[in-house]
């Protein structure tokens, strides 16, 4: 099976693809993109969207963490992504899907709200990648990157006010799942890997860590990504990170 993968270093979605390749005992080849200029690389390579993470897999091209999980499911099912009980693959395919809609983009904002205002750490998410130049050449012509980023993210301080606000809800659904049993169960599944490099993601910057790794959600992230690549110093404002603290959002 020959299998390509195109990825943002530390992008979450993109770690999520690539624990699914090895769970599935898929050999890749992977090729690492900067921000923003991956959507003309990914153009160039064929693909018809500008999204990693990107997937070519025997000629075929996907993109998207779950539309490449059914691909890989239908190329090889075993050892599977997904219950076989239609009502047990059905809560799966609800906590994948919040994963991807609702968990991934609050932490993606939050991250690039700290890295617009401080790019010493982005240089720790980019360890062990292959960006085809060195990477302190990479990080000194990176502003302008990181500016684009936050851009196209709405890293902005309303929204990544708001994301930390919508932060407790959202683990305590993951908790809720967990204690269901529809993740963290004894074999991982595709709702485990797209919901657990989010978490993993979150626990890299020292502000979001104290409200996640001691609860059912950071275990989760422990188990399955276990060295998440990345580290952000303690830099968003103590009257944001309340909700994460069980008090209410001071006024601005």
């Amino acid at each position: 099976m020959n299998a390509h993968l195109f990825v943002i270093p530390a992008s979450h979605p993109s770690i999520t693809v690539e624990l699914m390749l090895d769970h599935k005992g898929i050999a890749y080849k992977r090729t690492d993109l900067l921000p923003v200029i991956s959507k003309a690389v990914l153009r160039a390579a064929g693909f018809p969207g500008v999204t990693v993470p990107a997937l070519k897999i025997d000629g075929a091209k996907v993109q998207g963490s779950r539309q490449i999980a059914r691909e890989l499911e239908r190329l090889r099912p075993e050892p599977p992504l997904f219950p076989s009980d239609p009502a047990q693959r059905a809560a799966v395919e609800e906590a994948e899907r919040f994963g991807d809609e609702e968990l991934q983009h609050p932490v993606r904002q939050i991250l690039w709200w700290s890295i617009k205002r401080d790019k010493t750490p982005l240089r720790s998410y980019s360890e062990g990648a292959k960006l085809g130049l060195p990477i302190g050449l990479a990080m000194k012509t990176a502003a302008p990157i990181v500016a684009l980023s936050a851009r196209f993210n709405e890293a902005d301080d309303e929204h990544a006010r708001n994301a930390l606000a919508a932060l407790p809800a959202l683990l305590q659904r993951v908790d809720d799942w967990i204690g269901a049993g529809v993740l963290n169960g004894e074999t991982l599944n595709a709702a485990d890997f797209q919901i657990a490099t989010s978490l993993g993601l979150a626990l890299t910057l020292d502000d979001l860590r104290p409200a996640i790794e001691n609860r059912p959600a950071g275990a989760l992230a422990k188990r399955v990504v276990p060295d998440y690549p990345g580290h952000t110093p303690p830099i968003l404002p103590p009257a944001w990170l309340e909700p994460l603290r069980g008090g209410e959002p001071a006024t601005a």
